[in-house]
Formats: C-alpha cells, sequence, structure tokens
C-alpha cells in the first residue's frame, strides 16, 4: 500500500505538506504509522495546478526521503491545489511510468490499495479500453488503468459517476472470468479547479484516508494518515464515500458502485 496526500486552499509552498510537518509525506515514506507497509520507497510523485489548466509534475523511482531535488522543488514551488504520493509497490516495476499522480490533460489522479487478483483480470479490463486512452496507458500499475477506465467512464462531465461506473465494471469482470471480485483504494483526483477524494473497498475495509482545515495555512489537506500526530482535529474519512474537497469541509455522499455502460473514448481525453 502506498502514502498520499492533497491539499486545496491559498496557495503554499509544497514543502508544508511534503516535507516540513512531523510526519510529512517524507516522513511516511520512510516510517508510515498506518499502512499496511510502513516503508514506501518505490518511487514518489507530485502533481501541481498554477497559472496553466495542465499540472506540472515531478516523479521519480526512487525513495523521496533521500531525493534532494524533491525537498527543493518543495521549497520553491507554490501552489493551491496540488497532490502527492510516494509508493510502495504491489505490481509493476519501481520505475517512472508506473509513479503516482497520473495526468492527462488538465486531470491528476492518485491511488492507494490495490485490485486483488490483478495479473488475472488485467488483460480484460485493458482490452475494455478504447484505443485513444489504451494509447495514453506507459506503466503497468492497477492505478493507471483505474484512471483510463475512469476517464472512459466520463470523468470529464461526471466524476463521481465516472468512478462508480470504474469500479463497478472491475467487479463485475473480476466476477466475469470467475475472480474474486474485491477491489481497495482511496483516491483523489482533480481538473484544477476542484480537488475530489474518495474512499471504498469491496469488502468495507479501505485504507485510511483523514482532512483537517489547517488553520495556520488557510486551506484543509487530505491524506492517507494525520501529517502531524500532535494535531488531534483531523477527521476519519467514512468508508464507502465521494467527496468534493473545500476548505469549509469535504461535502461527502455514498458511493455506489455500478455496472451500466463499457467505456468510450472522451471527447476530450487529451486536452
Amino acid at each position: 500500500m502506498c502514502r498520499w496526500a492533497a491539499y486545496k486552499g491559498p496557495s503554499i509552498f509544497l514543502e508544508e505538506v511534503i516535507a516540513s510537518p512531523r510526519q510529512s509525506l517524507i516522513a511516511q515514506s520512510l516510517q508510515a504509522l498506518r499502512g499496511r507497509t510502513p516503508t514506501n520507497g518505490d518511487g514518489f510523485g507530485v502533481a501541481w495546478y498554477g497559472e496553466k489548466p495542465e499540472p506540472g509534475v515531478f516523479r521519480d523511482a526512487g525513495p523521496a526521503w533521500s531525493d534532494e531535488n524533491l525537498r527543493n522543488l518543495a521549497g520553491q514551488v507554490r501552489s493551491p491545489l496540488f497532490l502527492a504520493h510516494v509508493r510502495a509497490a504491489t505490481c509493476g516495476a519501481s520505475n517512472r511510468a508506473n509513479c503516482h499522480p497520473f495526468v492527462s490533460g488538465r486531470w491528476s489522479f492518485m491511488h492507494n490499495g490495490q485490485i486483488e487478483e490483478y495479473p488475472w483480470v488485467r488483460r480484460a479490463l485493458e482490452s475494455a479500453l478504447p484505443d485513444s486512452l489504451y494509447a495514453q496507458r506507459r506503466g503497468a500499475t492497477d492505478s493507471e488503468l483505474m484512471f483510463l477506465l475512469a476517464l472512459g467512464f466520463g470523468l470529464e462531465g461526471d466524476p463521481q459517476g465516472a468512478l462508480e461506473r470504474m469500479v463497478g465494471f472491475i467487479e463485475e469482470t473480476a466476477r466475469g472470468i470467475g475472480a474474486r471480485p474485491c477491489l481497495k483504494m482511496t483516491l483523489a483526483l482533480s481538473d484544477g479547479a476542484t480537488l475530489y477524494i474518495a474512499r471504498y473497498a469491496t469488502d468495507g475495509e479501505a485504507p485510511s484516508l483523514f482532512h483537517r482545515l489547517s488553520r495556520r495555512l488557510g486551506g484543509r489537506a487530505v491524506a492517507s494518515e494525520p501529517l502531524d500526530a500532535e494535531e488531534t482535529d483531523w477527521e476519519e474519512a467514512p468508508q464507502g464515500f465521494f467527496g468534493r474537497v473545500e476548505i469549509e469541509g469535504v461535502e461527502m455522499t455514498p458511493f455506489e458502485p455500478r455496472c451500466d455502460a463499457a467505456p468510450s473514448a472522451p471527447l476530450q481525453a487529451a486536452q
């Protein structure tokens, strides 16, 4: 399992989430407190939004704790909305193409969890991608495949519905080939204007997820685990929800997977 953090609010230096807190994302890459795997050293990445519609992206396959470039970038770049991730590989080699966040046009996406029995369902899921989305696939992870499927299920116009159809399609595909339909996820995604998050597991045991309004920073952070154990006002997100992150709070609705269509090529997948 991986660790991730996201932020929305007034523009801040990336280091305020990635490096400065006692249990920052870099600290979690070396010793997570709530993850199944305490070390998350199989790569890292950050996607941040600024003056352009598309996010800036920096990813690498080495451990976050030893990357001076990451610390330097985080200390110089400011953003009002960014996603950051440290990886503990469950599928796919430790290389840059398999590091989160994944980006298509203005959309960025990151995930913690896994599609269980992924080797058995991977071919069927990839075969369902339209050519224009399959051509965007660069790595071998289940996470990137989930993102591309969500784009095919209408992420641009209906983020929650696209994710629900994506998850329902994965579960139904697993059943159809005789595999166990079990998916675990916490995920964050953004189009540069809005930050969305979700927590879900087929068996009701999704990875941990918390959020908090930082009055010092003026914005809201979402993270796999609290960024500072001394801050006691972190709220744990419920199982089975989809949320829109605002500074004042997270607008939550139930997450209900459904399988009622096949993925199709989005009109603006790569813009």
